[in-house]
């Protein structure tokens, strides 16, 4: 028997697409613009839809906004959880998760631009929802550390402090990092590896 194929083979698919397509196009108007100064016409255009079609899959544009930031810091967290070998050494513990979450940030730096920079514009409940992660990555970097320190592989005054500014200088990649920069994302992930290591004052054992 001969099946005529559809007009439209798959009509529940296009919502989901019409969903992807629009939270793309606000990740890159509010990156490029900053989430106050964009409008929903802008992420409409740049979806190459029409502005109602925002709001028949998002309440609003802070709904798209958390979309967005809920899936990236998601995503960090899981980028973490596979670099991470806890039966590994501390040293090679932090350099592996430094390498994956400055990659991340620099691979996907306009995602990360929005993601790490217009928290400010979320909603109270959702801005706690991605606190909660960020405070959660925080913690699984500065375990890593203390479990330096007491193996006696670092040598950290303070070890939260010592966490953010390895976060920090890791996030940052995202704000100025630019596809075809001078170095490649697994390149960066490299150097700012070896900055981590340094950070915490490890060192290499002497050979016998």
């Amino acid at each position: 028997m001969n099946v005529v194929p559809s007009a439209d083979p798959a009509p529940e698919v296009r919502p989901v697409a019409a969903r992807s397509r629009l939270l793309r196009a606000a990740v890159e108007a509010f990156a490029a613009k900053g989430f106050n100064a964009t409008t929903t016409r802008d992420i409409a255009n740049g979806a190459q839809m029409s502005s109602a079609a925002v709001y028949v899959h998002f309440r609003s544009k802070e709904e798209l906004l958390f979309e967005i930031s809920d899936a990236g810091h998601r995503s960090i967290l899981a980028t973490i959880d596979e670099a991470d070998d806890p039966a590994a050494p501390p040293s090679e513990r932090l350099r592996a998760c430094v390498h994956a979450f400055t990659a991340h940030h620099a691979r996907d730096h306009v995602w990360g631009r929005v993601v790490n920079y217009e928290l400010n514009a979320l909603a109270a409940d959702h801005l706690d929802t991605v606190m909660s992660m960020r405070r959660e990555i925080t913690h699984r970097i500065r375990a890593i550390i203390d479990a330096g320190i007491a193996h006696a592989e670092f040598d950290v005054a303070d070890s939260l402090a010592t966490t953010n500014a390895v976060l920090s200088m890791g996030i940052d990649v995202a704000r100025w990092y630019r596809d075809g920069s001078s170095l490649s994302p697994e390149e960066m992930g490299d150097f700012y590896a070896e900055l981590a290591t340094r950070m915490v004052g490890w060192r290499p054992p002497v050979a016998e």
